[in-house]
């Protein structure tokens, strides 16, 4: 890989897809990228990276690249797909990509319905800290390692999500990486757009765990109901009788430590990240860091540097008032974040929500009762609007009518504005705002530190 090759992707301001772009470029490509806007944090890194990119769709301006990524943002109306297609230019999806380039001869995914993220940027920070030269591909920002690299070794590390693959291919994202080694933390249905029934949504995993070679390993949640439906056999992690047992875990403000024991063997474990189910995930990295015969005690140093995700619990603003912000986006995925906060968080802790779409399916509604036992008040602001063509969506009030059949205190407050005046007139000190969605909640987050700080002046 060197500088005659040019690369240009389309839609490339993706958290991953814009990765992906960069560690193209540090290898020496060309590197050029279209989206249909641009702002901070992904076009700072790519004008720091040196990528060059421009808004909108110009097909007379993306010249005669070798190959062309595109994204699952971009649509295959897209007049630069279209035109990349009618000139035989050689396009590669998202999905693609990391399977032909990222993904190596022990190929390393990390896939669940939850976890997957963070296990990743796990997995991938444990390697480099050892002295193993990875691949990697993390599907969100992680704080202690780039979004995605192109190392040198025959090891790769990539996120394995069930989402599918582009417009024109229907199938999961993780058929495309050659899994030798699987990492499984969860299956839970999700994605009710792409997988109408619970068991079509189980049988993707199932297809995935059969497809590892007889040389392969398999590192799975023996705690996760889901994941004994789709597996029976594999280096099993989890709470009491498993090959890796975790125990004794203890959280503050400031984090986590816990005992992962091994063969009779404890392990003393620290880390800055907090939410218990980040032990969860720790012991399952743990695990396939010793399977692949990394040193236990060089894994232990690097959990303890690994700072975690962005938007995976990361507090925003810690005045009187905390704020935190978190990509769960499923009342199941919220129901764990809430459930952690509660054990940290004495005082009034109040959630504002925005799910995906498949959360705004109506066969997933039975999912939200007492998904937010664990709050003081629920608000559901406006939500984004979707594009679904085959049913109408839950939109925001319909939402809130539906969780205050099994939780008394919800706001529906569709003014923006509005819903930060009224956050700043329920919290007092001592008390957590969480943010829970996969939308960016159009600077409300913002303006609500904003407001705080102003009210503590």
């Amino acid at each position: 890989m060197s500088s005659p090759y040019h690369l240009h992707v389309i839609g490339i301001c993706g958290v991953a897809t814009s990765a992906i772009a960069i560690a193209f470029k540090n290898k020496g490509w060309k590197v050029t990228g279209s989206d249909k806007g641009f702002y901070p944090p992904v076009s700072t890194e790519l004008e720091k990276n040196g990528v060059e990119f421009y808004a909108g769709w110009h097909p007379e301006k993306i010249g005669n690249p070798d190959v062309v990524i595109i994204g699952n943002a971009s649509g295959s109306q897209n007049p630069e797909t279209q035109y990349v297609k009618e000139n035989n230019i050689r396009v590669l999806s998202d999905a693609e990509a990391r399977g032909e380039y990222f993904a190596k001869k022990n190929s390393i995914v990390c896939t669940g319905t939850w976890g997957k993220t963070s296990s990743t940027a796990l997995l991938s920070h444990i390697m480099m800290s050892t002295g193993m030269d990875p691949s990697f591909v993390i599907g969100g920002i992680s704080l202690s390692t780039p979004g995605a690299r192109l190392g040198g070794s025959e090891w790769s590390v990539i996120e394995g999500d069930e989402y599918k693959s582009s417009p024109w291919d229907p199938r999961p994202k993780f058929v495309h990486l050659h899994t030798t080694h699987l990492l499984l933390t969860a299956v839970s249905w999700d994605h009710a757009d792409m997988y109408p029934t619970e068991e079509s949504y189980f049988d993707e995993f199932k297809k995935l765990v059969v497809s590892i070679p007889p040389t392969g390993v398999i590192v799975a949640n023996k705690d996760h109901l889901g994941v004994k439906k789709v597996i029976s056999k594999a280096i099993f992690y989890g709470k009491e009788n498993a090959d890796y047992t975790y125990h004794d875990v203890f959280q503050t403000k400031d984090g986590l430590s816990f005992t992962i024991t091994n063969k009779g063997v404890d392990f003393k474990i620290e880390s800055p990240m907090i939410g218990e189910f980040q032990a969860e995930n720790i012991t399952g990295c743990f695990a396939m860091a010793c399977t692949i015969g990394l040193e236990p005690t060089k894994i232990v140093e690097a959990i303890k540097t690994f700072k975690g995700l962005k938007r995976r619990l990361e507090k925003r603003y810690g005045g009187q008032v905390v704020i935190f912000d978190d990509i769960a986006h499923s009342p199941e995925k919220a129901s764990s974040v809430l459930k952690n906060l509660r054990t940290i968080y004495p005082g009034k802790i109040i959630a504002v929500f925005e799910p995906n779409i498949g959360g705004r399916q109506r066969e997933s509604s039975h999912m939200y009762d007492n998904a937010f036992k664990d709050v003081d008040l629920v608000i559901i602001p406006r939500l984004t609007k979707l594009k679904i063509s085959d049913q109408k969506p839950m939109e925001g009030d319909e939402l809130a009518k539906k969780i205050r059949q099994t939780h008394p205190n919800v706001e529906y407050i569709e003014d923006d504005q509005k819903l930060v005046e009224f956050l700043k007139s329920q919290t007092r000190t001592g008390d957590v705002i969480v943010f829970l969605g996969s939308h960016g909640f159009r600077g409300m987050i913002e303006q609500t530190i904003t407001s705080l700080r102003q009210q503590s002046l």
